[in-house]
C-alpha cells in the first residue's frame, strides 16, 4: 500500500519531472506510465499521493497542479475561461484559412495551440471553463454560422431512400450499396449515411434495417448477407472454368467469377476461411486447389530457420553492400522465395517460425543493423536544434521530404515528422513536423 512505501517530498518529484522533461520535451501527467528514474514509481501513483497525503505529502495537491505552481505548467484544470465569441471567431479563422469549418476531429486551433477542437467541443457540452453547457461545437456552428448539423438533419422515409434508389439503378443500371457516395438526387445525402440512420434508427426511420434489407425486401436485390449455399464442387467448377478460359487458377484478388456474375474470388476465399454459407471452416481458396491438385499452395512452403536467413542476409550484404529490406525483392538464387515472403513469414509464425519477429528485428539483434523501431528518444529542443541548422544553410524550413539530417547517424525529416505525428519517440503525437515548426518557430522566419 502507499502508506508503507518510502517516504517522497516535492523536491523529488520535481527532480523526476524535470529529468522526464529534458529527455522527452514534454512534462509528465497522470497517462505518461512509470518513472523512468524510478521504475518502482508511476506517475499516476504519484498523483494520488499528492492528492490524499501518503509518504508524509501533505496531501490536498495534485501533480498537475505542483508542476503549475513550480513549473509554470499550463494545468489544463485551470485553464482559463472560453466564450462562444471566442470559439467562433477562432472557427471563422480556420474555415478563411481551410474552407472547411473545425470539427472534434480537426486537433490544435491554429491561432491558440495550446486549444484543441476536441477540447473546445467537450467543453461547449459539459459546460467547463465558464461555458453554459449542453451544446457542442456543431451545434455552435449550426446556430451562429448555418453550419448543417449533421445530428439536425431532415427526416428520412423509406419511400424517399427507395425513390432515390430507384433513380440511382435507372441511372447507373446498379442497385445502389454503402460505397456509392452521395446521393445524385440529394448531393447533402450519401448512401453510407443512410444506411446508419436505417441500421440506429436515426432521422424518424424504425432503425434495425439496413439499405441492403430494404432493397432486398422492397426491390428484390439479393442480400450479399443472405446468399445462396455454395459447394466444394461448385466452386472446383468455376475454378476449373476460369483456368480453361485464362490459363491461370484464380486467387484472392481474381475479380468476379465470370461464371456467376454475382460471386467474387474474395468472397469464395472468405467464405472458406470463415465457414460461411454452408462450406467448412478453417480453408481457403488456395489450400481447396492445392488439396484437390489444381495448384500449389504457397503457404505449403518449405520451413526456413533463422540460420538460413541470416546466411541469405549476409550474401545480400556481401553483394550489394546494403542489408535487405522487405524491398528488396527476390532472393538471389532461391527460387520463389522473396524478402517480403520471409518477413511475412517471421512476423505470422509461418514455414516451421516461431512469429512474432521480423527481418528489421532479426538484422538488429544479430548483426546490429539499426531500424527506426530502435531509433532512440527524440526531445523538441533536438528537433529544434536541427532544424535551425537546416534553415541557417538552406534560407527555409525543412519539411518532412526534406531528405537527411547530416551528422546524425541516419536521421531523415520523415522519421522526424513520423515521430510527430505517431507519438513515437517520447514525442506526443497529434502533430506535423508543419504544425511543430509553426509552433516553436514563427512563421514571418519563413516557414
Amino acid at each position: 500500500m502507499a502508506g508503507h512505501r518510502t517516504p517522497l517530498t516535492i523536491k523529488q518529484i520535481l527532480a523526476w519531472a524535470d529529468a522526464h522533461h529534458e529527455r522527452t520535451g514534454n512534462w509528465p501527467a497522470t497517462t505518461t506510465g512509470p518513472v523512468h528514474e524510478a521504475p518502482d514509481e508511476g506517475w499516476r501513483a504519484i498523483d494520488e499521493v499528492l492528492r490524499l497525503g501518503f509518504r508524509q505529502l501533505p496531501g490536498g495537491s495534485s501533480l498537475a497542479q505542483v508542476l503549475a505552481r513550480q513549473r509554470k505548467v499550463v494545468n489544463r484544470s485551470s485553464r482559463p475561461r472560453l466564450t462562444v465569441k471566442q470559439i467562433l471567431a477562432w472557427a471563422d479563422a480556420h474555415h478563411k484559412r481551410t474552407g472547411n469549418w473545425p470539427a472534434q476531429r480537426s486537433g490544435p486551433v491554429y491561432e491558440a495551440p495550446n486549444e484543441g477542437w476536441r477540447a473546445i467541443d467537450d467543453g461547449l457540452r459539459r459546460g467547463f471553463r465558464k461555458l453554459p453547457g449542453g451544446s457542442s461545437l456543431a451545434q455552435v456552428l449550426a446556430r451562429h454560422r448555418k453550419v448543417v448539423n449533421p445530428k439536425s438533419r431532415p427526416r428520412l422515409t423509406v419511400k424517399q431512400i427507395l425513390a432515390w434508389a430507384d433513380s440511382h439503378h435507372k441511372r447507373t443500371g446498379r442497385w445502389p450499396v454503402l460505397l456509392s457516395g452521395p446521393v445524385y438526387e440529394a448531393p447533402d445525402e450519401r448512401w453510407k449515411t443512410i444506411d446508419s440512420a436505417l441500421r440506429h434508427g436515426l432521422r424518424k426511420l424504425p432503425g434495425g434495417l439496413s439499405l441492403a434489407q430494404i432493397l432486398a425486401r422492397d426491390r428484390k436485390v439479393r442480400n450479399a448477407t443472405s446468399k445462396p449455399r455454395l459447394t466444394v464442387k461448385q466452386i472446383l467448377a468455376w475454378a476449373n472454368a476460369h483456368h480453361e478460359r485464362t490459363g491461370k487458377w484464380p486467387e484472392d484478388r481474381s475479380g468476379p467469377v465470370h461464371e456467376a456474375p454475382d460471386e467474387t474470388w474474395p468472397a469464395l476465399s472468405q467464405a472458406l476461411k470463415s465457414g460461411r454459407r454452408g462450406l467448412p471452416s478453417g480453408g481457403s481458396l488456395a489450400r481447396l486447389l492445392a488439396r484437390h491438385g489444381r495448384k500449389r499452395n504457397r503457404l505449403a512452403r518449405p520451413r526456413l530457420s533463422i540460420k538460413q536467413i541470416l546466411a541469405w542476409a549476409d550474401a545480400h550484404h556481401l553483394r550489394t553492400g546494403k542489408w535487405p529490406t522487405r524491398r528488396s525483392g527476390r532472393v538471389r538464387g532461391e527460387r520463389g522465395e522473396t524478402w517480403r515472403g520471409i518477413d511475412n513469414a517471421m512476423r505470422a509464425g509461418y514455414r516451421g517460425l516461431p512469429g512474432g519477429q521480423s527481418l528489421p528485428k532479426l538484422l538488429f539483434e544479430r548483426r546490429g543493423v539499426r531500424h527506426h523501431l530502435e531509433s532512440p528518444p527524440l526531445t523538441v529542443q533536438q528537433i529544434l536544434t536541427w532544424a535551425d541548422a537546416y534553415y541557417k544553410l538552406e534560407k527555409c524550413w525543412p519539411r518532412a521530404h526534406s531528405g537527411k539530417i547530416p551528422g546524425t547517424g541516419g536521421e531523415t525529416w520523415v522519421s522526424i515528422n513520423y515521430a510527430l505525428t505517431k507519438g513515437n519517440r517520447g514525442m506526443s503525437g497529434d502533430w506535423s513536423l508543419f504544425r511543430f515548426l509553426n509552433r516553436y518557430r514563427h512563421p514571418e522566419r519563413g516557414l
